[in-house]
């Protein structure tokens, strides 16, 4: 399934944060992050009212301790469709 849009994914310890270029939304529970992601979609006027994204989440590695990442290459990417 192809990704009509991506973004990068990390826990800062207190909540979700999800971002690109254009956007970053956060929320402390995926649900409250994905609330959040539909409601920025929408607004950014980038897509049609009714449209449904697949959206694509690719967890940042970056802050995984290097000798940990070699255990944890499967670590939490999402691919989630939100309705707009």
């Amino acid at each position: 399934m192809n990704a009509d849009v991506e973004f990068t994914l990390v826990h800062d310890g207190r909540q979700w944060v999800c971002r690109n270029d254009a956007i970053t939304v956060n929320g402390e529970s995926l649900a409250e992050l994905d609330e959040e992601l539909g409601r920025a979609l929408r607004e950014s006027g980038e897509y049609p009212p009714g449209s449904r994204l697949t959206v694509f989440m690719g967890f940042d590695f970056d802050t995984i301790p290097t000798w940990l990442r070699q255990y944890h290459d499967h670590y939490f990417n999402r691919l989630v469709s939100i309705n707009l």
